[in-house]
């Protein structure tokens, strides 16, 4: 559905899909911390552990903007145009 010019359904898509990039990223991220960590670099596995936790706040924040998404489609959606 497009409002105000903007197709939600593909804008939510597309947040989507940023979603699933992050949670690929984050995957990685964990699993090379624990290489680290398991490998004695224990600086490197904390920080790597720090990235994960950053990644899961971007994801929820992703997660409110497709929140938002749909709470502005609903506002913006009863405009009612009238013809003169």
């Amino acid at each position: 559905m497009c409002t105000n010019g903007v197709n939600t359904g593909q804008f939510e898509q597309m947040i989507e899909q940023i979603d699933d990039h992050i949670k690929i990223e984050r995957r990685w991220s964990h699993t090379l911390a624990h290489r680290a960590a398991d490998g004695g670099f224990a600086l490197t596995g904390e920080k790597l552990h720090e990235v994960q936790h950053k990644l899961d706040e971007v994801r929820a924040l992703l997660g409110d903007a497709k929140d938002a998404l749909e709470d502005d489609a609903e506002a913006i959606s009863n405009v009612t145009v009238s013809l003169v």
